[in-house]
């Protein structure tokens, strides 16, 4: 596993993957609270572009709090935390291949489906990747309500 850097956190090493297929870099921007035991971020390069794996995010702020409100402001916090690794690992929304949603309350997602599409439309563009909503007793961040993970695909 590899830690989280000082300052400025992306990393500048990369680690060749296994059987030499391609290599791994770490990405940790600055604008999002510290890592820890994970990476915001992993690019992998492979023939002809490069995928991203975006870890886990919250509505966490910089400083590591989760922002107050309930599921919107929660998901768009998370969503920005999100396309802020993306960015940092030199992507965009559009190259985003797959988001996971994990909440702790499905029937409030529901609720707030047409807010929180809207919020979608308005920080990640009208090109949604193939998706899932999943149901979760708790969240690593016991205060959060929704969690968003995904892969991207670089040129």
């Amino acid at each position: 596993m590899n830690e989280t850097t000082a300052p400025g956190r992306e990393e500048s090493g990369s680690t060749a993957a296994p059987g030499g297929t391609g290599e791994l870099r770490r990405v940790n921007p600055p604008e999002l609270s510290p890592p820890t035991g994970f990476s915001h971020a992993v690019t992998a390069g492979v023939t002809g572009g490069r995928l991203v794996f975006l870890a886990g995010q919250t509505a966490l702020d910089s400083a590591g709090r989760i922002v107050p409100g309930g599921m919107p402001e929660q998901f768009e916090r998370a969503l920005g935390n999100l396309l802020a690794a993306l960015r940092a690992a030199g992507g965009t929304p559009q190259h985003l291949a797959r988001v996971t949603v994990y909440t702790t309350d499905v029937a409030a997602y529901r609720t707030h489906s047409r807010e929180l599409g809207a919020i979608w439309r308005r920080l990640a563009g009208r090109d949604y990747p193939a998706m899932a909503v999943i149901g979760a007793v708790r969240l690593w961040d016991e205060e959060a309500l929704v969690e968003l993970d995904g892969i991207a695909m670089l040129p």
